[in-house]
């Protein structure tokens, strides 16, 4: 949305003080985290061009008190570097006069806060930099915050407020001469299009895009379109198509956490075609060496849900305690997409009861996020849930060869098997060592190797 129109509710950064819920958890490191947070945003909000001048002393005052508790978290999480690093600069700020020096810290920390699915936090961050910021900054930030701004809204299904944010992002990098971010601006609009289920025209613009990006010479806008294509035809039920065109992604990203999203896609469309195999050796490798919080959780329902296919009980139960610890953090999208296929899950195993109230939880979720696409599917699957029985006695034994083989399918599952670091984990026709993968350490985000980018 424009920046005229951010306003801060009554108690600015409140989301971070919902850490702290209850006198247990109030000496917490998560809750010192939320503290020390919402002590730094508010040192920030001094420094707003809408508010009278503050006082020397009264800076000072607030400074030394935020300083010293943020400091205590500065060697005690990466969030606290982070923390730390937005009083400090926005001590520099004040003292320099110049409030654009904060802005490198603010868009650090939302990107950690949206990279943990911290979303609502995210947001909260990044509506600080535009309010206090605002017009000052400099054209490619301006940009780059309203894509962050946009993207983060749309990952909340706030279809109208990433639309407006897209908009206005598109805007101000075609007056800044910027061409790869005009581009992802209109990616991030055909995808607020797909998210409110308009799958014919979010790939009629995605095509559109696609062939500006081959033209423009932009290989990585070039990707991301192919992948959002494969993501469209999927949701449209052609995943012989789809597959093709997200390899294809992998192959054209030059950086390794977008190859694993686009690797984590190829494996769900693997296995809407009956590849269970394919399926878990890309979605283990996503599981090996992803990064980000929503990629790997993304990866560990999709190989609970692959256990499933195969009848594995113990696989299928480690993976679902695997999504249990990282519920809380999940969006709704992603919610609902783990209680459907967990009823799925439980379906498949005779349990038709637990399926149903799992699949109606699923459905409560989609309704409420406004997921109007993922409620007609999981409608869909609840009016077929009566005749499961005879349709499950049926697939008792899932098929071991993919219902659908092609050429192109048969590339893509021979590079599959040559992917690095799978080589132990597969013999023969199944996947041997899922479960023991599931159920060694435990899943997290790994520093390093993560830079910020221009992302729609």
């Amino acid at each position: 949305m424009p920046v005229s129109r951010l306003k801060f509710e009554s108690l600015p950064h409140a989301i971070f003080l919902q850490r702290v819920s209850g006198p247990e958890s109030a000496t917490t490191l998560e809750a010192r985290l939320g503290q020390g947070a919402f002590l730094a945003l508010r040192l920030v909000d001094l420094l707003a061009p809408d508010r009278g001048p503050v006082s020397q002393d009264a800076f000072h005052y607030q400074w030394v008190a935020t300083d010293r508790f943020c400091r205590e978290l500065l060697a005690a999480a990466t969030e606290g570097a982070h923390v730390h690093g937005i009083a400090e600069s926005a001590s520099d700020a004040y003292r320099l006069g110049d409030i654009r020096l904060v802005s490198p810290a603010l868009f650090a920390y939302a990107h950690f806060l949206e990279a943990e699915l911290r979303l609502e936090e995210a947001l909260d961050v990044l509506m600080t930099l535009l309010v206090v910021v605002g017009n000052r900054l400099a054209s490619t930030d301006a940009v780059a915050a309203q894509l962050r701004f946009a993207r983060v809204h749309r990952k909340l299904n706030r279809f109208d407020e990433a639309d407006a944010a897209y908009t206005e992002a598109g805007e101000l990098a075609t007056l800044a001469g910027d061409r790869y971010s005009a581009l992802l601006s209109r990616i991030g609009r055909a995808n607020t299009m797909l998210g409110r289920g308009n799958l014919a025209d979010a790939e009629r613009r995605l095509e559109g895009i696609l062939a500006d990006a081959r033209a423009a010479g932009e290989p990585d806008i070039e990707a991301r379109a192919e992948q959002d294509i494969a993501g469209t035809l999927y949701r449209m039920g052609q995943s012989a198509e789809a597959i093709p065109r997200a390899w294809r992604a992998v192959r054209l990203y030059e950086d390794e956490d977008s190859r694993l999203r686009a690797l984590s896609d190829v494996g769900m469309m693997l296995l809407s075609l009956g590849d269970a195999v394919g399926a878990e050796r890309a979605l283990v490798e996503v599981f090996r060496r992803g990064h980000t919080q929503d990629g790997v959780t993304n990866a560990v329902i999709e190989l609970m849900h692959c256990a499933s296919y195969r009848r594995d009980h113990v696989a299928f139960a480690r993976w679902r305690e695997r999504c249990e610890d990282r519920l809380s953090d999940m969006p709704p999208n992603i919610r609902a997409d783990f209680y459907l296929k967990q009823g799925i899950g439980q379906a498949r195993f005779g349990r038709y009861r637990r399926a149903d109230v799992l699949m109606k939880e699923a459905l409560a979720i989609a309704g409420a996020a406004g997921l109007h696409e993922f409620e007609f599917r999981i409608e869909r699957i609840l009016a077929g849930l009566p005749d499961c029985r005879r349709a499950m006695a049926r697939e008792a034994q899932p098929a071991t060869e993919p219902m659908v083989q092609t050429a192109e399918l048969r590339e893509v599952s021979e590079s599959l098997a040559q992917l690095d670091g799978l080589r132990c984990l597969v013999t023969g026709v199944a996947v041997v060592d899922v479960a023991a993968v599931a159920g060694a350490g435990s899943i997290g985000t790994r520093d390093g190797g993560e830079r910020e980018r221009n992302d729609e």
